[in-house]
């Protein structure tokens, strides 16, 4: 997919078309997001920009680029996402055409709470320098939040690139005495889609048109919530339905919404009353001064704390059990570490330590707002969108504690109120109607298949649609359980696998489903039918790939080395997506 946006005619590019070529390598959408501002940047600082999926990027058409910036987002430990793996591969081999006068640069995507924080984007930043590419801004890593360095960092962006281009541009060529003199083109050719037209294209595929986004969400009203998890279950999981009400918002199955996160006015009272402070401590942020208190609420990351905070507190505590982690770095203790707590515990290894709250805030992260995949289809569930959301709960050392957002939208949303704004996935989208689809979703990793089916059942799709479900317990955590049952009576869900874990002596997950059905399944991918995985990034995501591979190396006589070239195939088609977290 290739979008152009033709820059502003301008005296200065008479003898420099300016292309700017902007590749985004995305996993849940946010690349692609940021690539829309860079053209719109691009297309301000006069350049003819153009977006590439990083999907549809392949060497040959690399190595024609003159200027390039790539946003590359980074999955599991990092990975390049899926979408570009068939790329990766091309462009890391040994025999990957040379990029000499490309010049680049770079926005890296990551988590910091994960070891391998921005690693795809690194590694591409690195790659395109070994094979002669000239950077001409330094790469940019950015966080979960990671608007603000996008926005320092675009400025200086497109000012590196004019003067690199004024620099490498080829002296104009006088025109001989009797030359006739090039007709100047029309006016509304040279502008047929000057900066402003070229922003709001890029602005419409975003939001579809709407003002509602990032930096401004929508105020909406939660109009249904429906506990999804019966009793007896260890689960806590809701059905919640949102009013779009006039907002024009809009929205695909496939895609995703963030909701804006608010903290738990408690703990940020016992943080408060821990340093001994009011709240009302002015701090400093980039929408201006707040209050302590305030920051803590809607500002600063309180109940997922990272690991540069264990750093943090045991230099300024000397506590043994936090300096053996950070003598050792190991990673995985990090992380056992710091499972279920929170910022408060951390203050709470030395109950002598002081800090003043300018501090404190110093070294948290940005709250971010969370992204939760629809579950609902716009054809069926007009001016409405809908969430399937797994409510986080937990008790420990006297004290409950719970996911900030999950909880917030169960619990604490004033007048049922929430701020919310798309984050659109192209990469999770359905096929044509006729094609059948295999969809692989535990847990709350039901909820865009939900969204799957009743889209096919509004637009009357034909395509076989075959689902894997699984969690814990039918009786008490079969999410959707009436409707499933209806599109299987209806023969829009063509075949429905069930995987409850916890139902039988030995453990049954949607992998071991899969590899039961092998062959079936394995007949339906020759059939040209599309995949599907939505869950679990840490595991599961992990064990259903491998369970892939080895249905098709069984049921289509090739080997591991074959087989894994099959999936990676599919990859590359964008039959075989996922959206795990």
């Amino acid at each position: 997919m290739t979008q152009l946006h033709q820059a502003p005619d301008t005296g200065s590019l008479a003898t420099d078309t300016r292309t700017l070529s902007v590749v985004f390598i995305t996993q849940s959408g946010n690349a692609e997001w940021i690539a829309d501002q860079v053209v719109e940047k691009g297309v301000e600082a006069g350049f003819e920009a153009s977006v590439i999926d990083g999907a549809d990027l392949d060497t040959a058409t690399l190595a024609g680029l003159d200027r390039l910036v790539v946003v590359c987002a980074t999955y599991g430990e990092g990975e390049i996402p899926d979408d570009a793996a068939d790329f990766w591969d091309e462009f890391s081999a040994a025999d990957a055409p040379r990029l000499d006068g490309l010049q680049f640069g770079v926005i890296a995507l990551g988590d910091s709470i994960y070891d391998f924080f921005c690693q795809a984007g690194k590694d591409v930043d690195a790659r395109l320098e070994e094979l002669g590419g000239t950077r001409v801004i330094e790469r940019v890593d950015c966080d979960l939040d990671f608007q603000p360095p996008v926005d320092e960092w675009l400025p200086r962006a497109m000012a590196a690139f004019t003067e690199a281009a004024q620099t490498t541009a080829p002296a104009p060529v006088a025109a001989e005495p009797d030359a006739e003199p090039e007709p100047e083109p029309a006016e509304s050719a040279r502008s047929a889609e000057p900066a402003e037209a070229a922003q709001t294209s890029a602005a419409g595929r975003r939001a579809g048109k709407s003002p509602w986004g990032r930096k401004n969400p929508y105020p909406a009203r939660i109009t249904a919530d429906v506990l999804l998890s019966r009793e007896g279950s260890d689960k806590e999981v809701r059905h919640l339905e949102v009013d779009l009400g006039e907002s024009g918002l809009e929205y695909q199955p496939g895609d995703g919404f963030s909701v804006v996160t608010v903290n738990d006015p408690a703990l940020v009272e016992a943080i408060i009353t821990r340093l001994g402070a009011t709240g009302d401590e002015p701090i400093p942020g980039r929408d201006g001064v707040t209050t302590f208190r305030h920051a803590l609420l809607h500002r600063l990351e309180i109940s997922t704390p990272a690991k540069h905070l264990v750093d943090f507190f045991a230099a300024r505590t000397g506590d043994p059990e936090l300096r053996r982690l950070v003598d050792t770095a190991d990673h995985d203790a990090y992380d056992a570490y710091l499972w279920g707590r929170d910022v408060l515990d951390l203050l709470n290894v030395d109950p002598a330590l002081s800090l003043t709250p300018e501090e404190l805030a110093d070294e948290l992260r940005p709250l971010t707002a969370r992204v939760y995949s629809i579950s609902s289809s716009p054809l069926r569930h007009a001016g409405s969108v809908h969430f399937t959301v797994a409510v986080v709960r937990h008790h420990s050392d006297g004290r409950d504690r719970g996911g900030a957002c999950s909880t917030h939208l169960a619990d604490r949303c004033p007048d049922r109120q929430i701020g919310i704004y798309p984050t659109p996935n192209s990469s999770f989208r359905l096929p044509g109607d006729d094609v059948p689809i295999i969809m692989i979703g535990p847990g709350t990793g039901i909820a865009p298949f939900r969204a799957f089916l009743h889209e096919r059942a509004a637009r009357g799709a034909t395509g076989e649609n075959w689902l894997f479900f699984g969690d814990r317990h039918r009786a008490t955590d079969y999410l959707y359980e009436s409707e499933l049952a209806e599109f299987t009576e209806s023969g829009l869900l063509t075949r429905l696998d069930l995987a409850f874990s916890r139902d039988q002596d030995h453990k049954v997950y949607v992998q071991d489903r899969m590899r039961e059905n092998g062959a079936e399944l394995y007949a339906w991918l020759q059939r040209g039918a599309y995949l599907y995985v939505c869950g679990d990034a840490a595991r599961m995501a992990h064990d259903v790939d491998d369970a892939i591979v080895h249905i098709v190396a069984e049921h289509g006589g090739l080997d591991a080395a074959g087989a894994r070239d099959y999936v990676d195939a599919l990859k590359a088609d964008k039959r075989y997506v996922r959206d795990v977290y």
